[in-house]
């Protein structure tokens, strides 16, 4: 298994992909956040960067209607699930590497999209100045993340990972000119035993037990920031 310099481990999708390809299509069944990104900026003829594409679950929605998409993932067991998943569409191409050091030229994205991957505030300096060497003017980012200060998945993330404080995470990016759209979502999983399994590759292991032993059914309402920033 290979790793680019510089890559970050992630705790869930790294070591189970696929309990957390099952997560993916339980997110936002009501298919909240991609209608939230077009009202902001189309990536229709654009061409796209996915950073932190993990298997690429994402890219075939964006290569649908891009001119070019292009995924950037550290691990290269999942940058070569991606490769399989997208052999088949034309527009889209998995490179390795990170996100502090993009394999991709100045001035030459339109479009880029982070859901849950590197960019979670404080810290992720070194990747926003990829960012600004890479974006197009004009061009917008985005990037998707939990709002630990409402909803029940709100409330299980702030209370497990008490470090990250939303109202901290809120200030650094508004300092650095992003604007943020609240957003709700949900999980929905086919069956009890997909959301425990979701559920232990989110949370410490007491964390989740206490999740699980408190939440019944297969639903449960989210909330997240949608950043945005036009370069």
């Amino acid at each position: 298994m290979s790793i680019a310099d510089g890559g970050i481990p992630s705790p869930n999708i790294w070591h189970h992909p696929k309990v957390y390809e099952t997560e993916n299509r339980a997110v936002d069944p009501n298919g909240v956040i991609e209608p939230a990104m077009r009202a902001i900026r189309d990536w229709a003829g654009a061409t796209v960067l996915d950073i932190g594409c993990g298997t690429g679950f994402h890219l075939p929605r964006f290569a649908a209607t891009a001119a070019q998409v292009i995924g950037v993932e550290p691990h290269g067991a999942l940058a070569e699930a991606a490769r399989r998943r997208t052999r088949n569409l034309p527009n889209v191409e998995i490179r390795q590497g990170t996100a502090q050091r993009l394999p991709v030229p100045d001035s030459s994205i339109d479009v880029m999209h982070a859901r849950w991957a590197y960019f979670f505030g404080p810290g992720c300096e070194p990747g926003l100045a990829e960012l600004d060497r890479v974006m197009r003017r004009g061009g917008t980012a985005f990037v998707i993340d939990n709002d630990g200060s409402r909803s029940t998945f709100g409330r299980w993330f702030s209370t497990a990972y008490p470090m990250i404080k939303a109202p901290e995470v809120e200030r650094f990016w508004t300092d650095r000119g992003w604007h943020r759209t609240a957003l709700d979502m949900g999980w929905r999983f086919e069956t009890r035993a997909d959301f425990e399994a979701v559920v232990r590759i989110e949370f410490t292991p007491k964390d989740a037990q206490r999740i699980i032993d408190e939440h019944r059914g297969v639903e449960v309402d989210y909330a997240i920031n949608l950043w945005s920033r036009t370069f």
